[in-house]
């Protein structure tokens, strides 16, 4: 005797698997098995979570999908060329987003829109962006802290220093941040001393490949709450010590631009 057929399956089966299959797969595979699995394909439940970093879409595609969610979307990973239109869209259209994925590169007008639209995700609780959200992270932070009462969690990608102002700004702000993940950026000793100062309820900090210094005993000390604290780092090299140069001077102009750009924006 057969078995039963996979497009027999209950729906409410059906999507409790396809909610485990991925963004990639429910646009390009699973509305093309037949015509059940593609009914449950549309289930709101099936798009909570949404990752568009790796999928080349045109922007009405990318409401298309943001609308499938119907609200319901509760993490989401933008991708690099994600126009103002869409991201607005998707502060408008998913106010139950708890993670948001910035890449770390994008344009850096998308610093500025993104402090705009926090105050329309109340339940947001993990952010992570990238270098050009530098140029307003203090702003941004700020946001966070007025109108994200359960946020915990900020991974900080691939900016090139952070110093006293950054890490001043994230302690202000967020000064009950239970995970901080800093890495392939440069942070100096004051700066990691403020942080450790400050936030005191941390359970995990991960500043690998960020640190070009051993943390010395007062460190590991003022470290000594976390229960996770990822930094080692290796023998320093010339390529260090060149790196480092680099993302001073990458910093330096950066700050000229910030500088530029708010004045751009604030007329």
């Amino acid at each position: 005797m057969a078995g039963p057929k996979w497009e027999d399956l209950q729906k409410d089966c059906l999507v409790n698997i396809l909610t485990r299959v991925g963004t990639e797969s429910l646009l390009y595979d699973i509305p093309f098995v037949c015509k059940s699995w593609y009914r449950a394909s549309l289930d709101p439940s099936c798009w909570k979570i949404i990752n568009f970093q790796e999928l080349p879409l045109a922007d009405e595609y990318l409401k298309l999908i943001i609308n499938r969610s119907q609200g319901n979307a509760t993490s989401v990973m933008l991708p690099t060329s994600c126009p103002d239109e869409v991201f607005r869209y998707l502060a408008d259209k998913c106010p139950a987003l708890k993670a948001l994925y910035l890449p770390s590169v994008m344009g850096i007008n998308r610093s500025f829109v993104l402090p705009e639209v926090i105050s329309k995700w109340k339940n947001l609780e993990l952010l992570k962006i990238g270098r050009p959200c530098i140029h307003n992270m203090e702003r941004i932070l700020e946001e966070i802290s007025l109108h994200c009462k359960n946020f915990c969690h900020l991974e900080i990608d691939n900016i090139p220093i952070i110093q006293a102002e950054e890490a001043s700004a994230i302690v202000t702000f967020l000064p009950n941040i239970r995970y901080l993940h800093l890495r392939h950026g440069v942070i100096d000793q004051k700066s990691l001393k403020i942080i450790l100062q400050g936030c005191k309820k941390l359970v995990h900090l991960d500043v690998r490949d960020s640190l070009l210094f051993e943390c010395d005993d007062q460190l590991l000390e003022l470290a000594s709450h976390i229960a996770n604290f990822q930094h080692v780092v290796s023998e320093p090299s010339c390529v260090d010590y060149n790196r480092y140069t680099q993302r001073i001077l990458l910093s330096e102009l950066i700050s000229l631009q910030k500088r530029l750009c708010l004045r751009f924006y604030s007329n």
